[in-house]
């Protein structure tokens, strides 16, 4: 693993008790300048992970909690008539930050959500006539509750496909439950935790990241992989072009984690599930876990470039 990527990574185990391997994931996402979808109940640790991210690399940090009555200027900001001045200024919405926390995604209504896609996707915001930029870098971390659904809008595929990578974090072990309650009987866990990397050497590493080479056999093992979820027998609707796109790009940050500057087959295969569930959807009802088996089977099908 690459010291500065290991930094970051032993900073966040310090508070957050879900597992590196699901830290890995919101690091790789942020080094391919990505956005993060977490579908898991509360109180699994979603709003610490990201705090926890963004302490560690010294980051602006703003949390919102989604509504059905939530606005889009609530998120992205407003003009305000000032007495004083006699005249209009804008006022910046929590979308102006690095690292976003957009909780229960799914309760805002449609327009709502796709205000915040649409910058996530522009990294800007457009308010009558005046275009501003969003700060660099700039990480939304969406979660939604798969359990419930009153009052929810799910998002469409069209938005899921926006987001980088897809995980849930699950119920901690015994073991690891028992040290989050004997840790934070006394004090926040995060009053402690000091940053390891300035932000300014994250937008570096993600330069980094899209300088990793990628071979002719290496994108055309990865279009062999969205192909097979085009014609496969159980799923109607498989891989789009930006699914292949952005399990490139995924594949480029893991490589560049491991302290590689070219991707090997591993590198596709490592983040494959995370990149491709949400954007492959099932003949019938199938859980995310049935889904992950299904990307992993497919990967098992296919020829591995030598």
């Amino acid at each position: 693993m690459r010291p500065s990527v290991e930094k970051i990574i032993l900073n966040v185990e310090k508070v957050f008790r879900g597992g590196r391997r699901k830290i890995e994931l919101a690091l790789l996402c942020l080094l391919a300048d990505g956005h993060l979808l977490i579908e898991d109940i509360p109180g699994v640790g979603k709003t610490l992970l990201a705090r926890a991210l963004a302490l560690s690399i010294n980051a602006s940090f703003s949390r919102v909690q989604f509504t059905s009555d939530l606005l889009p200027s609530d998120i992205l900001g407003t003009l305000v008539f000032s007495q004083k001045r006699g005249e209009f200024y804008f006022r910046r919405g929590p979308v102006f930050t690095n690292i976003l926390l957009a909780d229960e995604i799914n309760r805002g209504s449609p327009r709502t959500q796709s205000a915040l896609l649409e910058a996530m996707n522009e990294r800007k915001v457009s308010i009558e006539g005046r275009t501003l930029p969003l700060p660099e870098p700039f990480l939304v971390i969406a979660t939604q509750n798969p359990v419930e659904l009153h009052g929810t809008y799910p998002l469409p595929e069209s938005q899921l496909d926006r987001f980088l990578i897809s995980m849930n974090l699950g119920y901690p072990g015994r073991r690891e439950e028992r040290r989050i309650i004997l840790e934070q009987r006394e004090r926040d866990p995060l009053s402690g935790l000091r940053p390891v990397l300035e932000k300014e050497e994250i937008l570096k590493m993600q330069k980094q990241v899209r300088e990793v080479r990628v071979s002719e056999e290496i994108a055309d093992y990865i279009l062999d992989i969205s192909e097979r979820t085009r014609n496969h027998p159980s799923l109607r609707l498989g891989a789009s072009p930006r699914a292949s796109l952005y399990l490139t790009r995924a594949a480029q940050a893991r490589a560049y984690m491991e302290g590689r500057d070219y991707v090997v087959p591993d590198d596709v295969k490592e983040v494959a599930a995370p990149v491709l569930v949400h954007r492959i959807f099932p003949k019938g009802e199938r859980g995310r876990r049935e889904m992950e088996l299904m990307v992993q089977k497919i990967l098992r099908e296919l020829r591995v470039p030598g």
